[in-house]
C-alpha cells in the first residue's frame, strides 16, 4: 500500500480515510492535535489583544461611554457556562466509549452555544436601543444612510444606565449640563462635546461582541462535525483527540466571553 492510500483502522476512521499519523504512535497524534489548538487560540488571544490594548489607549484619551450591561447578557455568561460542562461530559463519554452519551452531549453543547449566540446578538440589540450603535436616515437624494450615533444620542437614566469620563475623570449632569467633576464652580460645561462626540466605546464594544460571535461559529461550525464523526463512529473511545481539541477551543471561546464582559462593562 502506498503512502497516500494508508487509512486508519482500528483508529476509528472511515474506510478510506487518509491517516497523516499512520505510522506515528498515538501520542504523536495526540500531541501534535493539542499544539495546532493551541497555536489557533494563540492567534486568537492576540487578536483580542489588540482590540483591548486600543480601547484601554483611547479610554485614557477620549470621552468614553460607561454603560451597565442588560440583563440578556448575564444570561450569556451562565448559557457558556453550561455549555462547557456539556462538553467535557461529552469528551469523558466518547472516552469511556459512550457513544450515545457523547453525541447527545456534544449536540447539547452546540444547542447551547446556539442560544448564546442568540443572546449577544440580543445583547447588542439591547444596548442599540439605548442610543448606542448606528441610526439610519434617508439623505437627500432618498437614500440611506447610516451613521455611527454620537454620545448624546444615548438614552436612558445617567448614574444608572450609563456614565461617562472624560481621561478617567468622571462628568457629573447637573441641570442637564455635563460637567468634570473637578469642575465644583460649574464654570466650563461639556455638554456640547458629548453631544458631538463620536461614541468609540460603542464602536468597540460591536466590535468585540461580533468579532466573538464570528469566531465561535468556528465552534459551532466543528461540533457539528464532531457529532457526525461521533454518529459514524469515526470518534470513539480509541480516537477522541479531535473532540478533546475542539473543548480546548470551546472552553477558550466561553472564558474569553466571562472576560472580555467583565472587561468591557466593569473594568472599562
Amino acid at each position: 500500500m502506498s503512502e497516500n492510500e494508508k487509512v486508519e483502522s482500528a483508529g476509528g476512521e472511515s474506510r478510506g480515510k487518509v491517516d497523516v499519523f499512520a505510522d506515528y504512535a498515538p501520542e504523536i497524534k495526540v500531541r501534535t492535535k493539542k499544539m495546532l489548538m493551541w497555536f489557533i487560540i494563540f492567534a486568537v488571544v492576540m487578536l483580542f489583544a489588540g482590540i483591548t490594548s486600543a480601547l484601554i489607549v483611547l479610554w485614557g484619551k477620549l470621552y468614553w461611554l460607561h454603560v451597565t450591561p442588560p440583563p440578556v447578557l448575564w444570561a450569556s455568561i451562565v448559557l457558556v457556562a453550561l455549555s462547557s460542562v456539556t462538553m467535557v461530559i461529552g469528551v469523558r463519554s466518547v472516552k469511556r466509549g459512550n457513544q450515545q452519551m457523547g453525541l447527545i452531549m456534544t449536540a447539547l453543547t452546540f444547542l447551547l452555544g446556539l442560544a448564546f449566540v442568540f443572546t449577544q446578538n440580543s445583547g447588542w440589540n439591547a444596548l442599540s436601543e439605548r442610543g448606542i450603535g448606528s441610526t439610519t436616515t434617508l439623505n437627500a437624494q432618498g437614500l440611506e444612510a447610516t451613521r455611527w450615533n454620537p454620545l448624546g444620542k444615548v438614552r436612558g437614566e445617567y448614574g444608572k444606565d450609563y456614565y461617562i469620563t472624560l481621561k478617567g475623570e468622571l462628568l457629573e449632569m447637573v441641570n442637564g449640563e455635563y460637567y468634570l467633576a473637578s469642575d465644583t464652580s460649574r464654570s466650563n460645561p461639556r455638554t456640547a462635546d458629548v453631544m458631538s462626540t463620536f461614541n468609540a466605546a460603542g464602536a468597540l464594544l460591536a466590535v468585540l461582541i461580533y468579532v466573538h460571535i464570528l469566531h465561535l461559529m468556528f465552534g459551532l461550525i466543528y461540533l457539528v462535525v464532531n457529532s457526525v464523526r461521533i454518529a459514524r463512529n469515526r470518534i470513539n473511545r480509541e480516537n477522541w483527540i479531535s473532540l478533546y481539541t475542539g473543548g480546548m477551543y470551546w472552553h477558550f471561546m466561553g472564558f474569553l466571553w466571562i472576560y472580555l464582559f467583565f472587561f468591557m462593562f466593569f473594568i472599562y
